[in-house]
C-alpha cells in the first residue's frame, strides 16, 4: 500500500520540532543535522510560500498556526539563514505574511514581528544571527557577508518584482498594488543601505507606480530624505520617477535647492550653477513639463513672500538658464513644445527672451531687448487695461526667469552715447516695479532717466573719480522717491562702473580703499 504524503499542517508541524531542535545551531551536532536537511527544507520553504501567496495573512495564520513561528525561529539559526536560496525563500514568505492594510489585531501584530525580523537579520550588533555565524566560520568578515546579505534580498525582491510583469501578465495570486505596496513598507529600513538601491529603483519605475497610493507614504519619505542628505544614489530616471509620482518629494527637492541657495551669501554664480545642476531639477523639468510648472509655482510663492528677495530673484534666473540648457540637449524626439512649460505668456515673446545673448549678434542685442520691451509692454497694457493681476504677474514672471536681456538693457543705457532709449528704460521700469502701484513704474521711469543723463556728464569729465560717485550717489539717495528707484539706480550705477569709459579706474579705485582699509563709505557692496 503506497505511503500518504504528508498534510501541508503536517510537514509545518514537523520542520517546527526540527527547527526547535536545532536551536541556533550551537553544537556541532545541531549544525551537521541543518546541513543534512537543508535541501528539504529549502523545497518545504518553496512549497510553502507558493500556498501563502494566494491568502490573506488572517486565513494563512488560521490554516497554519505554527507557521510564524516555525519562520521565526529559522530566521535565528545562523545555517539556515547563511544558505542563500534558504534566506531568499524566507524572505518571500515573510513578504506573504506581511499585510498592506492590516484589517484586525493578528495582521498588525504580523507586520511589527516581521518588521522586527528584517532589522534582526541586517543587523550588525554583535547578538544578531549574522554574527554568530561568523563567529564560527570565519571565511568572511562580518561587513562583506552584511553586504552580501542585503545584495542576496534586493536580488531576490527585484527578481520577484519584475517577474510579476512578464510579458504584461501578473503572475501572483495577489494584485500588483497591494504586492507593490506591502514591498515598500519592507523596504523602508533599507534605503540608506547602497545595496539597496536596484529594488528601490525598480519599485518606483514599476508599471503600477503611477495609480494613487501604491507604493506606501512611509516608503516615498524615506527615499526622498535619504536622497536629499546623499545616503543614497539612484539612477537619474528613478529619481524622476519618485517627483513624477509624489508631489512632496519634488516639493522637497525644490526647497532643500532653494534653502540651499539662500543659505550661502557667498555664493558665486558659477557655484550655484553647479548647485543647480546636481539638483537634477532642470534636466528633470527639460523631460517633464509638470515638474517644471511645479517647480516655478513654488518660485512664484515664494517670490510674492519675499517681495522680490535679489538672491531669490538670481536663483529663478539660474535656474531657467540650467533648464534651458538641460531643454536644448534634449533630443528632438523627445523634445516637447515651449508652449507646454510656458502656457501663460505668447510664445514669440517666449522665445525672444529665451534667446541666449551669446546666439545673438552684439549690434543686434538693442534691436533684440526692444522688440522684447515693445512686446511686453502692449501684453501689460493689455492686461491693466483688463484688470487682470494674475496675467500681468505672468508677464512680470517671464520677465524675471529670463533677465539676461534686462541685463543687456541696463548695460545698453549704460555704454552707449546717444539719448537713453524709451524701451529699455521701460523695461528696467517694468522688471523693478510690474504692478505700478501708487505710479511706481512711472517715478522709476523718469528717475532711470535721470540718473542715465548724470551718470553719462559726470563719465564725460576727463577724471572721474570714486569721490565723485559718492558724491553723486548720495544726492541720488535724498531724493524723494529713492525708496522706491533705489534697485534701479543701483543696477544703472554699476552698469555704468563696469561697461563706460572710465568705469574701470574707479572700480580700481574702490577696490584699492578696500585692500586699504578705507574707512570711506563705498557705494558699491556686489
Amino acid at each position: 500500500m503506497a505511503q500518504m504524503s504528508p498534510t501541508t499542517e503536517e510537514l509545518v508541524k514537523f520542520w517546527l520540532d526540527k527547527a526547535v531542535e536545532w536551536g541556533q545551531a550551537t553544537t556541532l551536532t545541531s549544525q551537521q543535522d541543518v546541513c543534512l536537511h537543508l535541501q528539504k527544507l529549502k523545497a518545504f520553504l518553496q512549497h510553502i510560500c507558493q500556498k501563502l501567496q494566494h491568502m490573506s495573512t488572517t486565513v494563512a495564520m488560521r490554516m497554519f498556526p505554527l507557521v510564524g513561528q516555525l519562520f521565526g525561529r529559522l530566521c535565528w539559526n545562523p545555517y539556515v539563514i547563511a544558505d542563500e536560496e534558504s534566506q531568499r525563500s524566507l524572505l518571500q514568505c515573510l513578504w506573504c505574511l506581511y499585510s498592506t492594510e492590516p484589517q484586525n489585531t493578528v495582521e498588525l501584530k504580523a507586520n511589527n514581528w516581521i518588521r522586527n525580523l528584517l532589522r534582526h537579520l541586517i543587523s550588525e550588533e554583535e547578538s544578531s544571527t549574522v554574527s554568530t555565524f561568523l563567529q564560527s566560520v570565519v571565511y568572511i568578515s562580518e561587513d562583506e557577508y552584511h553586504s552580501s546579505l542585503v545584495k542576496d534580498m534586493v536580488l531576490s525582491l527585484v527578481t520577484e518584482l519584475r517577474g510579476k510583469y512578464r510579458d504584461g501578465i501578473h503572475i501572483s495570486g495577489r494584485s500588483p498594488s497591494d504586492r507593490l505596496r506591502s514591498l515598500s513598507v519592507l523596504c523602508v529600513p533599507l534605503v540608506t543601505h547602497p545595496e539597496a538601491a536596484p529594488l528601490i529603483h525598480a519599485l518606483l519605475m514599476s508599471p503600477e507606480f503611477g495609480q494613487k497610493g501604491t507604493l506606501s507614504t512611509e516608503f516615498l519619505e524615506a527615499v526622498s530624505n535619504a536622497l536629499l542628505k546623499k545616503k543614497l544614489i539612484l539612477p537619474e530616471q528613478g529619481v524622476m520617477g519618485l517627483w513624477l509620482c509624489s508631489l512632496q518629494s519634488l516639493e522637497d527637492a525644490t526647497l532643500h535647492l532653494i534653502d540651499s541657495s539662500l543659505s550661502d551669501q557667498h555664493l558665486t554664480s558659477l557655484d550655484m550653477e553647479h548647485l543647480i545642476m546636481d539638483s537634477l531639477l532642470p534636466k528633470a523639468s527639460a523631460f517633464h513639463p509638470s515638474i517644471f510648472l511645479i517647480v516655478n509655482d513654488i518660485f512664484r510663492t515664494l517670490l510674492l513672500e519675499s517681495n522680490g528677495d535679489f538672491v531669490l530673484l538670481r536663483l529663478i534666473k539660474m535656474f531657467t538658464c540650467c533648464f534651458l540648457q538641460s531643454f536644448l540637449l534634449v533630443e528632438a524626439k523627445e523634445k516637447l513644445p515651449l508652449k507646454a512649460f510656458f502656457p501663460h505668456n505668447p510664445q514669440s515673446l517666449v522665445m525672444a527672451l529665451l534667446m541666449l545673448p551669446s546666439d545673438v549678434p552684439p549690434q543686434a542685442w538693442q534691436q533684440h531687448t526692444e522688440w522684447i520691451s515693445h512686446s511686453l509692454k502692449r501684453a501689460v497694457e493689455g492686461q491693466e487695461s483688463a484688470g487682470s493681476g494674475q496675467d500681468l504677474f505672468e508677464s512680470w514672471f517671464l520677465l524675471v526667469r529670463c533677465g539676461d536681456w534686462v541685463d543687456i538693457a541696463a548695460q545698453h543705457l549704460t555704454a552707449s552715447q546717444s539719448e537713453p532709449s524709451e524701451a529699455l528704460l521701460w523695461l528696467l521700469a517694468f522688471y523693478h516695479h510690474p504692478n505700478n502701484e501708487s505710479q511706481q513704474r512711472t517715478d522709476s521711469l523718469v528717475a532711470a532717466r535721470d540718473v542715465c543723463d548724470q551718470l553719462k556728464v559726470l563719465f564725460s569729465s576727463t577724471s572721474p573719480s570714486l569721490l565723485h560717485l559718492e558724491k553723486f550717489f548720495g544726492r541720488a539717495a535724498a531724493g524723494s522717491q529713492h525708496r522706491h528707484t533705489a534697485p534701479l539706480i543701483q543696477q544703472l550705477f554699476v552698469n555704468f562702473v563696469l561697461f563706460s569709459d572710465g568705469g574701470h579706474t574707479v572700480a580700481k579705485e574702490a577696490v584699492q580703499a578696500v585692500r586699504l582699509g578705507s574707512n570711506r563709505t563705498l557705494v558699491m557692496k556686489a
